[in-house]
């Protein structure tokens, strides 16, 4: 990491991954060898997401100095936001579902995880997220307000 070029971006609109993106031929393989590090990390090391794994290296080697950063204040009010696609995973057709948690404007908690169960519309997708990141919600809540 401490040699690649500083990226943009981490995860450009529109990328999707699958299985059937593993290294079809020799020579696929072997450009994937010369970058051990980032190897080991990967289940499934398809030359696109070979090719995501050294845009993460690239976005980490811009973004390092950045930091979190959290005010004082007397008013700890908890704001969520969540968000969920609907057969998003082009192998299992699973959503994902996402949410984060922020205090005094900083990030405080965050998830994006597939969904176990397989929704079978765009809303049952939703209702699984809004109640999974409603349980979440609460518990940070309570958690907070014992502070």
């Amino acid at each position: 990491m401490t040699n690649c070029a500083p990226g943009d971006t981490l995860v450009a609109k529109g990328d999707k991954f699958s299985l059937h993106q593993c290294p079809k031929n020799e020579l696929e393989k072997k450009d994937m060898e010369r970058f051990p590090m980032p190897r080991q990390y990967l289940s499934n090391p398809g030359m696109d997401h070979w090719k995501k794994a050294k845009w993460v290296m690239r976005f980490l080697q811009r973004t390092k100095d950045y930091m979190l950063t959290y005010c004082r204040s007397s008013h700890l009010e908890i704001v969520g936001y969540s968000d969920s696609d609907f057969a998003g995973c082009l192998d299992n057709r699973r959503s994902t579902l996402g949410y984060i948690f922020m205090l005094v404007g900083g990030a405080v908690s965050w998830k994006s995880v597939k969904q176990t169960l397989i929704a079978s519309s765009t809303m049952e997708a939703e209702f699984i997220t809004c109640y999974k990141t409603s349980n979440h919600g609460i518990w940070l809540r309570n958690f907070v307000t014992q502070l």
